[in-house]
């Protein structure tokens, strides 16, 4: 349970260390070099085997890729104008509405519109505050959170181990490059903004898969996923602490209500099949 909980207090910490690059290199860039990094380690890592694979599974490979590029994107994009932890808030509502729809039953039902209620709470908080766009955004993240963890399942049932994931990352860190060459912002090539673009390449990507697979070996699936809700409330946690976002008693509310609601969802979920105990990493 330790290295669920440190696993996404890495992830969400990148996401807080990646918000303070952005005014140096842009956000284009800081997804560039995350991904970029990433796939460098993860391939030197896994080395996949790129034989004998047909066209169908280098199509899943490319689509997880082009998920994994727009996740991120959208993502920084949305923590650029609003703080960590309503946006982590926000985007989960993608994966909590996979587990609705995946787990076919009418309570399930009731756990989304408990998430809702805790949406529409944060908004008395003040969606005036948080920025209509930045909103927008993260929602559009949750949508490429729940394609990711659709293509996540897909390429860990053709490729073994990490090996999808891996080439994935490739595929992502070549789509993003040219974004980020463009998109460079004048402090891109200070060894401050590279050492840091590397450490969240670290902590948002590479730290987290590994803690999350010694973890899934000891955990069962379901304890596992209960501890990935917490995801809101790590989220808010790594903002006050590396950003000095403070949240009101009403917003704190709705994230607890958020993840209240995620539990509840991973609960009535149908038990996942004994060869999809692959991690799903956070979008993020």
């Amino acid at each position: 349970m330790g290295l669920v909980l440190a696993s996404g207090l890495s992830v969400h910490s990148g996401a807080a260390v990646a918000a303070t690059l952005f005014p140096y290199a842009g956000i284009w860039s800081v997804v560039a070099i995350r991904l970029t990094v990433g796939a460098l380690l993860l391939l030197a890592v896994c080395r996949p085997a790129l034989r004998g694979r047909s066209r169908a599974d280098w199509a899943v490979i490319g689509a997880f890729g082009l998920a994994l590029t727009a996740m991120n994107t959208v993502f920084y994009e949305a923590i650029e104008r609003i703080p960590l932890g309503p946006a982590v808030t926000i985007e989960v509502l993608g994966p909590l509405t996979l587990s609705v729809i995946a787990a076919r039953r009418r309570s399930a039902w009731l756990w989304a519109g408990l998430a809702v209620a805790g949406v529409l709470l944060l908004g008395r908080g003040g969606f005036d505050r948080l920025n209509w766009l930045g909103v927008v955004l993260a929602l559009a993240a949750g949508v490429c959170w729940a394609s990711y963890i659709v293509l996540s399942s897909r390429a860990g049932a053709s490729f073994p181990k990490a090996d999808g994931l891996a080439l994935a990352m490739g595929v992502a860190a070549v789509l993003s490059l040219p974004l980020g060459i463009a998109g460079a912002g004048p402090g891109l090539l200070e060894p401050r903004v590279l050492v840091l673009g590397c450490a969240v390449a670290v902590l948002s990507s590479v730290l987290p898969y590994s803690l999350e697979l010694i973890a899934l070996r000891r955990l069962p699936t379901a304890t596992f996923a209960v501890l990935m809700s917490l995801g809101p409330a790590i989220a808010a946690g790594a903002g006050w602490a590396i950003l000095d976002q403070a949240l009101n008693a009403t917003e704190l509310a709705a994230i607890v209500l958020v993840v209240a609601a995620s539990i509840g969802a991973v609960q009535t979920a149908p038990a996942p099949r004994p060869a999809a105990k692959e991690p799903v990493l956070v979008g993020e």
